[in-house]
Protein backbone atom coordinates (compact mmCIF):
# COMPACT_ATOMS: atom_id res chain seq x y z
CA UNK A 1 0.00 0.00 0.00
CA UNK A 2 1.33 3.23 -0.29
CA UNK A 3 0.25 6.40 1.71
CA UNK A 4 0.61 9.91 1.21
CA UNK A 5 0.90 11.82 4.09
CA UNK A 6 0.29 15.55 4.77
CA UNK A 7 1.55 16.75 7.90
CA UNK A 8 1.73 20.41 9.83
CA UNK A 9 4.91 20.03 11.00
CA UNK A 10 7.21 16.80 10.48
CA UNK A 11 10.14 17.59 12.84
CA UNK A 12 10.46 14.86 15.53
CA UNK A 13 9.49 15.30 19.19
CA UNK A 14 8.62 18.75 18.07
CA UNK A 15 5.14 18.53 19.71
CA UNK A 16 2.81 15.45 20.73
CA UNK A 17 1.21 15.80 16.97
CA UNK A 18 4.82 15.21 15.23
CA UNK A 19 5.47 12.45 18.15
CA UNK A 20 2.50 10.54 16.97
CA UNK A 21 2.89 11.05 13.03
CA UNK A 22 6.35 9.58 13.39
CA UNK A 23 5.68 6.33 15.04
CA UNK A 24 2.36 5.87 12.38
CA UNK A 25 5.18 6.38 9.33
CA UNK A 26 7.64 3.79 11.53
CA UNK A 27 4.34 1.50 11.80
CA UNK A 28 3.55 1.62 8.13
CA UNK A 29 7.23 1.02 6.80
CA UNK A 30 7.90 -2.04 9.57
CA UNK A 31 4.56 -3.80 8.24
CA UNK A 32 5.87 -3.13 4.30
CA UNK A 33 3.95 -0.48 3.21
CA UNK A 34 5.89 2.89 1.51
CA UNK A 35 5.21 6.04 2.88
CA UNK A 36 5.91 9.64 1.11
CA UNK A 37 5.37 12.91 3.37
CA UNK A 38 4.76 16.60 2.46
CA UNK A 39 4.89 19.71 5.27
CA UNK A 40 5.88 22.63 5.15
CA UNK A 41 7.82 22.33 8.19
CA UNK A 42 10.60 20.03 8.00
CA UNK A 43 13.98 19.58 10.02
CA UNK A 44 16.91 19.84 7.36
CA UNK A 45 19.11 17.68 9.57
CA UNK A 46 17.09 13.95 9.78
CA UNK A 47 17.41 12.12 7.05
CA UNK A 48 14.29 10.29 7.51
CA UNK A 49 15.49 6.68 7.50
CA UNK A 50 15.80 6.98 3.88
CA UNK A 51 12.07 8.05 3.33
CA UNK A 52 11.03 10.94 0.42
CA UNK A 53 10.17 13.98 2.44
CA UNK A 54 8.69 16.75 0.39
CA UNK A 55 8.97 20.30 1.99
CA UNK A 56 7.07 22.54 0.78
CA UNK A 57 7.09 26.52 0.37
CA UNK A 58 5.97 28.37 3.44
CA UNK A 59 6.39 31.45 6.31
CA UNK A 60 5.99 31.79 9.67
CA UNK A 61 2.50 31.71 11.09
CA UNK A 62 2.12 35.64 12.83
CA UNK A 63 2.17 35.37 16.53
CA UNK A 64 3.20 31.83 16.35
CA UNK A 65 6.32 31.45 14.15
CA UNK A 66 7.25 28.42 15.59
CA UNK A 67 5.06 26.68 13.30
CA UNK A 68 4.97 27.47 9.26
CA UNK A 69 1.98 28.63 7.08
CA UNK A 70 3.07 26.32 3.84
CA UNK A 71 1.30 26.32 0.10
CA UNK A 72 0.46 23.74 -2.33
CA UNK A 73 1.64 24.29 -5.88
CA UNK A 74 1.50 22.79 -9.09
CA UNK A 75 4.84 20.66 -8.02
CA UNK A 76 3.08 18.92 -5.47
CA UNK A 77 0.37 18.19 -7.79
CA UNK A 78 3.11 16.56 -9.85
CA UNK A 79 4.52 14.59 -7.05
CA UNK A 80 1.57 12.88 -5.68
CA UNK A 81 0.66 11.95 -10.01
CA UNK A 82 4.25 10.61 -9.69
CA UNK A 83 3.76 8.55 -6.78
CA UNK A 84 -0.05 7.39 -6.85
CA UNK A 85 -1.29 6.87 -3.56
CA UNK A 86 -3.97 4.43 -2.30
CA UNK A 87 -4.84 6.54 0.22
CA UNK A 88 -4.10 10.34 1.43
CA UNK A 89 -3.68 10.66 5.44
CA UNK A 90 -4.11 14.44 6.21
CA UNK A 91 -3.03 15.66 9.50
CA UNK A 92 -4.44 19.39 9.63
CA UNK A 93 -7.11 20.85 7.81
CA UNK A 94 -5.81 23.77 6.63
CA UNK A 95 -5.32 25.12 3.37
CA UNK A 96 -2.71 22.39 2.31
CA UNK A 97 -5.16 19.85 3.90
CA UNK A 98 -7.97 21.40 1.80
CA UNK A 99 -5.76 21.31 -1.03
CA UNK A 100 -4.70 17.32 -0.53
CA UNK A 101 -8.17 16.61 0.21
CA UNK A 102 -9.63 18.64 -3.18
CA UNK A 103 -6.82 16.37 -4.97
CA UNK A 104 -8.05 13.56 -3.16
CA UNK A 105 -11.68 13.97 -4.51
CA UNK A 106 -10.48 14.66 -8.06
CA UNK A 107 -8.51 11.10 -8.38
CA UNK A 108 -11.28 9.18 -6.50
CA UNK A 109 -8.58 8.27 -4.03
CA UNK A 110 -10.02 7.62 0.55
CA UNK A 111 -9.24 9.95 2.47
CA UNK A 112 -8.58 9.93 5.67
CA UNK A 113 -7.85 12.82 8.57
CA UNK A 114 -7.74 13.03 12.20
CA UNK A 115 -8.40 15.65 14.70
CA UNK A 116 -5.12 15.72 16.46
CA UNK A 117 -5.71 19.31 17.65
CA UNK A 118 -8.56 21.58 18.87
CA UNK A 119 -8.11 24.12 17.14
CA UNK A 120 -12.07 26.33 18.02
CA UNK A 121 -11.25 25.77 21.39
CA UNK A 122 -7.77 28.00 20.88
CA UNK A 123 -10.27 30.83 19.51
CA UNK A 124 -11.23 32.39 23.06
CA UNK A 125 -7.54 32.61 24.13
CA UNK A 126 -7.03 35.05 21.39
CA UNK A 127 -10.40 37.13 21.72
CA UNK A 128 -11.28 35.47 18.47
CA UNK A 129 -14.63 33.54 19.39
CA UNK A 130 -16.42 35.39 17.21
CA UNK A 131 -14.88 33.50 14.56
CA UNK A 132 -16.01 30.13 15.82
CA UNK A 133 -19.19 29.45 13.49
CA UNK A 134 -17.21 30.08 10.82
CA UNK A 135 -14.53 27.67 11.33
CA UNK A 136 -16.98 25.14 12.71
CA UNK A 137 -19.00 25.51 9.39
CA UNK A 138 -15.83 25.19 7.43
CA UNK A 139 -14.54 21.98 9.71
CA UNK A 140 -17.55 20.16 9.10
CA UNK A 141 -17.52 20.56 4.95
CA UNK A 142 -13.96 18.77 5.61
CA UNK A 143 -14.06 16.22 7.75
CA UNK A 144 -17.69 14.89 6.57
CA UNK A 145 -15.87 14.86 2.92
CA UNK A 146 -13.22 12.85 4.00
CA UNK A 147 -13.70 9.08 4.44
CA UNK A 148 -12.92 8.97 7.92
CA UNK A 149 -11.82 11.29 10.55
CA UNK A 150 -9.89 10.03 13.56
CA UNK A 151 -10.46 10.88 16.88
CA UNK A 152 -7.92 10.12 19.82
CA UNK A 153 -10.68 9.81 22.53
CA UNK A 154 -14.51 9.57 23.27
CA UNK A 155 -14.94 12.98 24.53
CA UNK A 156 -13.76 14.33 20.94
CA UNK A 157 -15.86 12.03 19.04
CA UNK A 158 -18.81 12.91 21.04
CA UNK A 159 -17.73 16.55 20.22
CA UNK A 160 -17.60 16.03 16.50
CA UNK A 161 -20.64 13.79 16.67
CA UNK A 162 -22.52 17.21 17.71
CA UNK A 163 -21.43 19.23 15.05
CA UNK A 164 -23.21 16.83 12.90
CA UNK A 165 -19.99 14.90 11.40
CA UNK A 166 -20.72 11.57 11.03
CA UNK A 167 -17.62 9.58 9.93
CA UNK A 168 -16.32 9.40 12.44
CA UNK A 169 -13.76 6.29 14.17
CA UNK A 170 -10.61 6.13 16.98
CA UNK A 171 -7.68 6.09 16.75
CA UNK A 172 -6.44 6.03 20.14
CA UNK A 173 -2.63 7.00 21.17
CA UNK A 174 0.45 4.95 21.94
CA UNK A 175 3.50 4.91 24.64
CA UNK A 176 7.14 4.02 23.73
CA UNK A 177 7.51 2.18 26.75
CA UNK A 178 11.28 1.36 26.37
CA UNK A 179 11.67 5.31 26.37
CA UNK A 180 9.62 6.68 29.13
CA UNK A 181 10.03 4.18 31.90
CA UNK A 182 10.49 4.99 35.81
CA UNK A 183 13.81 3.97 36.06
CA UNK A 184 15.30 6.78 34.36
CA UNK A 185 14.90 8.60 37.23
CA UNK A 186 17.65 10.43 38.30
CA UNK A 187 19.13 11.49 41.47
CA UNK A 188 22.06 14.35 39.86
CA UNK A 189 19.36 15.64 37.82
CA UNK A 190 17.08 16.28 40.80
CA UNK A 191 20.50 17.70 43.10
CA UNK A 192 20.64 20.21 39.89
CA UNK A 193 16.93 20.98 39.98
CA UNK A 194 17.42 21.67 44.22
CA UNK A 195 14.88 19.54 44.32
CA UNK A 196 16.01 16.91 47.12
CA UNK A 197 12.97 16.11 49.75
CA UNK A 198 10.91 17.77 47.77
CA UNK A 199 8.01 17.33 45.74
CA UNK A 200 8.29 18.29 41.81
CA UNK A 201 5.73 19.57 39.98
CA UNK A 202 6.17 18.82 36.08
CA UNK A 203 4.70 20.23 33.36
CA UNK A 204 5.34 19.30 29.95
CA UNK A 205 3.76 21.66 27.00
CA UNK A 206 3.79 24.58 24.96
CA UNK A 207 3.81 27.69 27.19
CA UNK A 208 0.80 29.29 25.75
CA UNK A 209 -2.10 30.69 27.62
CA UNK A 210 -4.17 28.10 25.57
CA UNK A 211 -2.41 25.29 27.62
CA UNK A 212 -4.53 27.25 30.93
CA UNK A 213 -0.50 28.10 31.84
CA UNK A 214 -2.77 30.82 34.03
CA UNK A 215 -3.71 28.01 36.12
CA UNK A 216 -0.72 26.83 36.66
CA UNK A 217 1.10 30.10 37.97
CA UNK A 218 -1.64 30.83 40.11
CA UNK A 219 -1.51 27.49 42.42
CA UNK A 220 2.71 28.01 42.22
CA UNK A 221 1.35 31.23 43.67
CA UNK A 222 -0.52 29.37 45.81
CA UNK A 223 2.45 27.49 47.48
CA UNK A 224 4.44 30.42 47.59
CA UNK A 225 1.58 32.09 50.03
CA UNK A 226 1.48 29.46 52.05
CA UNK A 227 5.05 29.35 53.19
CA UNK A 228 5.24 25.87 51.26
CA UNK A 229 8.28 27.05 48.53
CA UNK A 230 10.95 25.08 50.25
CA UNK A 231 8.90 22.20 50.17
CA UNK A 232 7.86 21.95 46.35
CA UNK A 233 10.02 22.92 43.04
CA UNK A 234 8.31 23.22 39.73
CA UNK A 235 9.52 22.07 36.87
CA UNK A 236 8.54 23.37 33.48
CA UNK A 237 9.91 21.63 30.26
CA UNK A 238 8.84 23.05 27.07
CA UNK A 239 9.33 26.71 25.45
CA UNK A 240 6.46 29.10 23.78
CA UNK A 241 5.35 33.17 23.69
CA UNK A 242 4.81 32.94 27.54
CA UNK A 243 8.13 31.80 28.77
CA UNK A 244 9.45 35.17 29.86
CA UNK A 245 6.14 36.10 31.70
CA UNK A 246 5.99 32.68 33.55
CA UNK A 247 9.83 33.09 34.51
CA UNK A 248 8.87 36.23 35.93
CA UNK A 249 5.83 34.81 37.78
CA UNK A 250 7.38 31.75 39.03
CA UNK A 251 11.11 33.17 40.34
CA UNK A 252 12.17 29.83 42.04
CA UNK A 253 10.88 27.13 39.01
CA UNK A 254 12.66 25.22 37.00
CA UNK A 255 12.63 26.04 33.25
CA UNK A 256 14.22 23.43 30.99
CA UNK A 257 13.97 24.99 28.17
CA UNK A 258 12.95 22.28 24.77
CA UNK A 259 13.59 18.74 25.28
CA UNK A 260 14.46 16.06 22.89
CA UNK A 261 15.80 12.49 23.22
CA UNK A 262 16.56 11.10 26.28
CA UNK A 263 16.21 14.48 28.04
CA UNK A 264 12.65 14.60 27.82
CA UNK A 265 11.87 10.98 29.98
CA UNK A 266 14.79 11.75 32.42
CA UNK A 267 13.09 14.94 33.59
CA UNK A 268 9.93 13.10 33.71
CA UNK A 269 11.13 10.35 35.45
CA UNK A 270 12.71 12.62 37.86
CA UNK A 271 9.91 14.58 38.90
CA UNK A 272 6.93 13.67 41.10
CA UNK A 273 3.51 14.44 39.82
CA UNK A 274 2.31 16.03 36.42
CA UNK A 275 0.42 18.76 36.40
CA UNK A 276 -1.40 19.94 33.43
CA UNK A 277 -4.33 22.15 33.61
CA UNK A 278 -5.46 22.57 29.69
CA UNK A 279 -8.71 22.21 28.54
CA UNK A 280 -8.07 22.29 24.80
CA UNK A 281 -6.54 18.73 24.19
CA UNK A 282 -8.20 16.22 22.25
CA UNK A 283 -5.91 13.14 23.87
CA UNK A 284 -3.36 14.42 26.11
CA UNK A 285 -0.01 12.47 24.95
CA UNK A 286 1.84 13.81 27.53
CA UNK A 287 0.19 12.24 30.23
CA UNK A 288 0.24 8.78 28.97
CA UNK A 289 3.86 9.94 28.86
CA UNK A 290 3.54 10.85 32.44
CA UNK A 291 1.82 7.81 33.22
CA UNK A 292 4.84 5.60 31.83
CA UNK A 293 7.18 7.38 33.54
CA UNK A 294 5.46 6.37 37.29
CA UNK A 295 3.72 9.94 37.92
CA UNK A 296 0.58 10.78 38.84
CA UNK A 297 -1.45 13.51 36.75
CA UNK A 298 -3.57 16.34 37.99
CA UNK A 299 -5.44 17.67 35.32
CA UNK A 300 -8.41 19.25 34.00
CA UNK A 301 -12.39 17.67 33.74
CA UNK A 302 -12.80 19.30 30.32
CA UNK A 303 -10.60 17.16 27.22
CA UNK A 304 -8.69 14.42 26.82
CA UNK A 305 -6.64 14.27 29.82
CA UNK A 306 -9.06 13.99 32.32
CA UNK A 307 -10.64 10.71 30.15
CA UNK A 308 -7.26 9.21 30.62
CA UNK A 309 -7.38 9.90 34.12
CA UNK A 310 -10.78 8.93 34.58
CA UNK A 311 -10.18 5.37 32.81
CA UNK A 312 -6.57 4.82 34.42
CA UNK A 313 -7.03 5.99 38.11
CA UNK A 314 -3.63 7.27 37.85
CA UNK A 315 -4.34 10.90 39.13
CA UNK A 316 -6.96 12.99 40.15
CA UNK A 317 -9.13 15.46 38.01
CA UNK A 318 -9.97 19.09 39.07
CA UNK A 319 -12.59 21.60 37.98
CA UNK A 320 -11.54 23.86 34.98
CA UNK A 321 -10.22 26.90 35.56
CA UNK A 322 -10.58 26.27 39.14
CA UNK A 323 -7.27 27.91 40.61
CA UNK A 324 -8.04 26.52 44.61
CA UNK A 325 -9.43 22.88 43.15
CA UNK A 326 -5.96 22.37 42.15
CA UNK A 327 -3.92 24.08 44.26
CA UNK A 328 -5.55 21.88 47.01
CA UNK A 329 -5.39 18.25 45.20
CA UNK A 330 -1.53 19.13 44.50
CA UNK A 331 -0.65 19.76 47.83
CA UNK A 332 -2.53 16.60 49.24
CA UNK A 333 0.41 15.18 47.38
CA UNK A 334 2.79 16.12 50.38
CA UNK A 335 0.73 14.28 52.41
CA UNK A 336 -0.93 11.23 51.18
CA UNK A 337 1.36 9.33 50.36
CA UNK A 338 -0.53 5.67 50.37
CA UNK A 339 -3.17 7.65 47.42
CA UNK A 340 0.26 8.98 45.73
CA UNK A 341 1.60 5.22 45.64
CA UNK A 342 -1.87 4.04 44.00
CA UNK A 343 -1.88 6.52 41.74
CA UNK A 344 1.24 5.59 39.99
CA UNK A 345 0.99 2.06 40.06
CA UNK A 346 -2.54 2.24 38.33
CA UNK A 347 -1.31 4.87 35.72
CA UNK A 348 1.74 2.30 34.83
CA UNK A 349 0.05 -0.56 34.67
CA UNK A 350 -2.66 1.39 32.16
CA UNK A 351 0.54 2.92 29.77
CA UNK A 352 1.38 -1.00 29.62
CA UNK A 353 -2.18 -1.12 27.57
CA UNK A 354 -0.95 1.72 25.32
CA UNK A 355 1.48 -0.06 22.97
CA UNK A 356 1.94 1.66 19.81
CA UNK A 357 2.73 -1.53 17.96
CA UNK A 358 -1.44 -2.59 18.66
CA UNK A 359 -2.74 1.11 17.55
CA UNK A 360 -1.45 1.43 14.96
CA UNK A 361 -1.99 -1.75 13.58
CA UNK A 362 -5.13 -1.63 13.73
CA UNK A 363 -5.22 1.51 12.08
CA UNK A 364 -3.02 0.17 9.11
CA UNK A 365 -5.63 -2.58 8.97
CA UNK A 366 -8.61 0.31 8.97
CA UNK A 367 -6.39 1.71 6.04
CA UNK A 368 -5.95 -1.56 3.67
CA UNK A 369 -9.65 -1.80 3.96
CA UNK A 370 -10.46 1.21 2.64
CA UNK A 371 -7.91 1.08 -0.09
CA UNK A 372 -9.09 -2.09 -1.51
CA UNK A 373 -12.62 -1.32 -1.57
CA UNK A 374 -12.15 2.00 -3.02
CA UNK A 375 -13.63 1.71 -7.17
CA UNK A 376 -11.33 4.60 -8.40
CA UNK A 377 -8.02 3.19 -7.44
CA UNK A 378 -5.85 3.75 -10.60
CA UNK A 379 -3.89 1.03 -10.06
CA UNK A 380 -3.47 -2.86 -9.27
CA UNK A 381 -3.32 -2.46 -5.26
CA UNK A 382 -1.08 -4.28 -3.32
CA UNK A 383 -1.79 -4.07 0.83
CA UNK A 384 1.63 -4.75 1.72
CA UNK A 385 3.11 -7.21 4.12
CA UNK A 386 0.35 -7.59 6.42
CA UNK A 387 -2.56 -8.36 3.76
CA UNK A 388 -3.75 -11.57 4.87
CA UNK A 389 -4.28 -10.35 8.91
CA UNK A 390 -7.81 -9.73 9.93
CA UNK A 391 -8.92 -6.13 9.77
CA UNK A 392 -9.79 -5.30 13.68
CA UNK A 393 -11.73 -2.72 15.66
CA UNK A 394 -10.16 0.24 15.99
CA UNK A 395 -9.14 0.26 19.69
CA UNK A 396 -10.48 3.22 22.00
Amino acid sequence: MKIAIYAGTFIKDKDGVARTIYQLVSSFRKNGHTVVVWSPDVSKDDDHGGMTVHGMPSVPIPLYTDYRLGFFTDGTSRQLDAFEPDIIHISTPDLIGRKFLLYAQKHRIPAASVYHTDFPSYLQYYKLGFAEPALWKYLVWFYNTCDVVLVPSDSMQTRLGSRKIDNIEIWSRGIDRDLFDPSRRSADLRRKWDASGRTVFVYAGRFVHYKDIEIVMQVYNRFMQDGLNDRVRFVMIGSGPAEEEMKERMPEAVFTGYLTGLDLPVAYASGDVFFFPSTTETFCNVTLEAFASGLPCVVSDIGGCGELVKKSGGGVIARAGDTEDFYRICRSFLTEREKYFDMRQKGLAFAETKSWAVINNALISRYIELARTNPGNRRAFRPGADSRQEVPRLPG
